[in-house]
């Protein structure tokens, strides 16, 4: 019988982790078996983690977190969980690999994944000027020409952020109207610095070592063209991991998992969640880890009146 499994390896995974073991929980977190360390392991140069001024790789980030957890006792297992029952007062967690674990407490830190575009190389084009998060890479194109697909609040917001850095931003949507609220395309249509392109979708990245060019197909007439970029910044949505528990805790609205106020709380008593898979607004390693913090704060202090 476990004290605490986590399931799931990003920021406020091991940060999770981290906080338990040093409570003396002696946590089993259960990390994914090709996905462990979560989304940063897809990311290049991290900048804006406090603590290192010079940056370093995403990946190089996520290993001395888990470094760090495995430190203080945290066992780390790489594997996948096929299968929960949270609602009893003891929380059953099954892995792919055959094993079966009970813990008093479960932290769900199972993250989301970015929306992808479905296109060849977009991948291997990740890092290498296609991204995710304008927050997060931004700084990486002054004065450089870069654009925006998507139509939602989320792709003007971006749009209008990466326009303190590049010199042009074109925002690509495939449709004439937005759905996005009104006052954020007011904001986008009133910036000189954006050109909206409507009536298209992207069919192809172009370039070997970096982005170049993307094909541009009209929604209307299928007419194709090009347009020459630095940098293409997605934003047409994430999917919150939470296809394990969808049945069993409660959820919002847009699909994440739901928790009582500024706490970890679920609605299952004993079970907590963290980072990205609660937050469809702000999807950073710090606010995740801090998240990851709450959690294991909240598990412990659960653990201690029961």
């Amino acid at each position: 019988m476990r004290d605490v499994i986590i399931i799931g390896s990003g920021p406020a995974g091991y940060t999770a982790g981290i906080y338990t073991a040093r409570a003396g929980l002696k946590p089993l977190l259960i990390a994914s078996s090709v996905e462990a360390g979560g989304e940063l392991m897809k990311t290049t140069e991290v900048e804006n983690y406090p603590g290192f001024p010079q940056g370093l790789q995403g990946p190089e980030l996520m290993a001395n977190f888990q470094a760090q957890a495995e430190r203080f006792g945290t066992e780390i297992l790489l594997d996948d969980v096929v299968e929960v029952d949270l609602k009893g007062d003891i929380k059953i967690v099954k892995t792919g690999g055959g094993q079966t674990f009970e813990a008093k407490t479960v932290i769900l830190a199972t993250g989301a994944a970015y929306r992808e575009l479905g296109l060849p190389r977009e991948k291997d084009l990740s890092g290498h000027g296609v991204s995710w998060c304008a927050t997060c890479d931004g700084f990486f194109f002054r004065e450089k020409t870069i654009a925006v697909v998507g139509g939602g609040d989320s792709a003007m917001e971006e749009a209008n952020f990466l326009t303190r850095f590049a010199a042009k931003v074109y925002l690509i949507h495939r449709r004439d109207t937005f759905k996005a609220s009104k006052i954020m395309q007011e904001r986008a249509m009133a910036n000189p610095k954006i050109e909206i392109i409507y009536n298209s979708e992207i069919t192809e990245l172009k370039g070997e070592a970096k982005l170049e060019a993307v094909t541009l197909r009209s929604t209307v007439d299928g007419t194709e063209s090009n347009l020459d970029l630095d940098g293409l910044f997605i934003a047409v949505g994430n999917d919150p991991r939470v296809w394990l528990v969808e049945n069993q805790v409660e959820l919002t609205p847009e699909r994440f998992i739901k928790v009582e106020g500024r706490s970890s709380k679920t609605t299952i008593p004993g079970v907590f969640a963290c980072g990205d898979v609660i937050d469809p607004t702000y999807r950073q390693a710090i606010t995740a880890a801090g998240s990851g913090c709450v959690a294991a704060l909240d598990a412990e202090h659960y653990l201690s009146g029961h």
